[in-house]
Parts: C-alpha cells; structure tokens; sequence
C-alpha cells in the first residue's frame, strides 16, 4: 500500500480501540452475559418479525444449504434459517443469548443447529467449524478489532455469499451514551466504527459488494421504572448512586407511558452489504 493511501483496516480498528477503552463499561460480551438481557434482545425481536423475515427473504439460499451465523445471539436469526434450510452453524460466545437459544430451540422442535461458543476471533476454521456454508451472514454483530482478518475468515469458511449488516450514522444509543458518559465517567464517549469505514475495507481487499441502506423502528418496553432502571444501569455499568441518580433522571426524558408500562422508541439507520465468494 503507498504511502498516501488510507489503510482502512487500520481505521477501523482504531475506532474499536478508541471505543473500548472509553467505553469499558458496555462491553458486550458483559452486557449479554445475563440471560435477562438476552430475553429482552429476543423479544424486541418478536415484534419486529417482518424485519427477520425480510433479512431472511432477501439471502439467497435452498433447502439444502448450510449457514453460518455469526455472533448469533439468542438465535433471532438462526432458528428461522433453521426451519428452511439443512444445516445451521451459530458462532456466540455469550452464556446468556445461548440460554436463551437453547430454549427456543426446544420451543419450536429445531434440531439442526451446532453451537460454537467462541468469539469469532477464536474461532480455528478447520478445528471449529464443518466448511464450507453456502451462507456466511454477520448481523449487528461485527465487533471484531481486525476487520478485514474477520472477513478473510468468513471467506475461508464459505462457498456462496457473505452478507453482513451494520450501521450507519449516529445510532440513539450513540446520542444517550454521548449525553451520559461525560457525566458519567468523566470522559468522551466514543462510538464504534460504522459502514462507511467497513465499505473502504471491503474495496481494499478488492472486494466489492452489493450496498442497501434503510431505516429501521425498534422499541424496548419495560413493565415499570424499575425494571428499567435495573437494565440500563446494568448496560451502563452503573456502580454508585450518583450515576443512578444520572440514569435516572435520562430515562425521565426519554422513557415514554403506554398502557402496558414504559417504552423506549428508537430508529436507526442500517446498511446490508453482501458479495459471492469467487
């Protein structure tokens, strides 16, 4: 690479550690330990099923192809694969969104699945996994600090079409996590890379793809203020009563009534990129 051109590898991997060490206290891996929070993720989910089928509607694949679903969750996506195609492999590393996947598993009588309780940058292709899958798929999930060694990863591991979903632009937990975090810990919040910085990646590895953009609603509900409380301070990492009088008074302004409790809205802008393995 010359000397004037941007290593966008390096780029993005600078914002994660930027990220990371700012902002310590939402590690990921922490927050989806607790099998709570990876219920909540799964019921935020349900009602948002036309989105699942949309993503699964728009990945190309047949009764007989395997898939591979990285940072799989508690299965959003892998158990309605699962009940159309042969095989799917799910690589999660978190305890609580795989509690969670193995009682839905038994829930809708799905049996195809293997588990790999690995983060991806862990994960030994040959030793791990059963290559190649005709499906490779990332959503929301691509934490990785070397991108690109992740994506030749992906690429080893199949023999059809990556797709990968990501952000783009300022997401509202960015915006809450902006407002709290000076306040909170003293310090800047840094948020994570998003598609713009993944898409230059992707071109310097001479790959590239298919870019679709588009906004999505989400909700997250809560019985009461409290339980609210309960998670957020938990995502935020909340250990004096200072911060929860910070919190607290956050979610004042941003939690809205419905009948049923509280409500917090969101809309994001998300970005699907996918390319044929040649």
């Amino acid at each position: 690479m010359t000397a004037h051109m941007v290593d966008y590898n390096e780029v993005w991997s600078d914002h994660m550690k930027r990220n990371r060490e700012v902002n310590s206290a939402r590690d990921c891996s922490r927050i989806w330990e607790s099998r709570d929070n990876a219920l909540r993720f799964w019921n935020i989910f349900q009602e948002n099923r036309d989105r699942v089928e949309k993503t699964i509607a728009g990945t190309y694949f047949t009764p007989e192809s395997r898939v591979l679903d990285i940072g799989a969750g508690p299965g959003t996506l892998a158990i309605p694969f699962a009940q159309r195609v042969a095989h799917v492999t799910v690589v999660e590393p978190a305890e609580g969104m795989l509690s969670v996947l193995r009682e839905k598993m038994a829930e809708e009588g799905v049996d195809n699945i293997a588990i790999v309780q690995k983060r991806w940058e862990d994960v030994n292709v040959n030793e791990d996994l059963e290559p190649p899958y005709d499906v490779v798929i990332a959503s929301f999930s691509l934490g990785m600090q070397d991108i690109e060694a992740a994506i030749e990863k992906m690429t080893e591991a199949g023999n059809g079409r990556i797709y990968l979903y990501h952000f783009a632009g300022e997401t509202p937990w960015d915006r809450d996590c902006k407002d709290l975090w000076p306040r909170l810990y003293g310090k800047e919040y840094r948020p994570g890379p998003k598609s713009d910085i993944l898409y230059n990646v992707l071109y310097q590895m001479g790959i590239y793809p298919h870019v679709r953009t588009f906004r999505l609603q989400h909700a997250q509900r809560f019985a009461t203020e409290e339980e609210a409380m309960q998670h957020f301070c938990h995502q935020y990492g909340v250990t004096t009563a200072e911060q929860e009088a910070i919190v607290r008074e956050h979610l004042a302004q941003v939690l809205q009534a419905e009948s049923a409790g509280l409500v917090l809205p969101g809309s994001s802008t998300r970005v699907k990129i996918w390319w044929e393995i040649e």
